[in-house]
């Protein structure tokens, strides 16, 4: 039997990373949450790669785009799939994420069943 897929929450809202944390232990994953840019590239550079990464955009210390680079040039988590969350519903701000090599893009405020399918489709892919 496999494991409970592992997902990484780089969320630094406490509301928005509850919320986040309760959908996704209810749907059986095992969360890590870690609330800003500093402590998200620390345990990027630290810990082995989870299956999944919900990363904000907009955080304190490094932003979204600066850690999902770290990300895709960190050994083991080159091919972790990277969502981001963000309140900037721009073009650019979308261009730019799939640029610095996330996988998918979800403007906050997000739809819960939405986001859980991309999680979904994301984790059936690394199966």
């Amino acid at each position: 039997m496999r494991a409970q897929p592992h997902v990484l929450v780089v969320e630094d809202d406490v509301h928005i990373a509850q919320v986040l944390a309760f959908m996704l232990e209810r749907q059986g994953y095992v969360v890590t949450h870690v609330a800003d840019g500093r402590t998200a590239v620390e345990h990027v550079t630290s810990q082995p790669p989870p299956d999944l990464v919900l990363l904000d955009v907009m955080l304190p210390y490094v932003d979204g785009f600066e850690i999902v680079g770290i990300i895709r040039t960190q050994a083991g988590w080159e091919q972790v799939p990277v969502i981001m969350l963000t309140a900037k519903n721009t073009e650019r701000d979308t261009v730019r994420a799939l640029d610095a090599g996330a996988s998918d893009f979800i403007i906050k405020p997000f739809q819960p069943q939405e986001l859980l399918a991309r999680l979904r489709r994301f984790l059936k892919a690394a199966d």
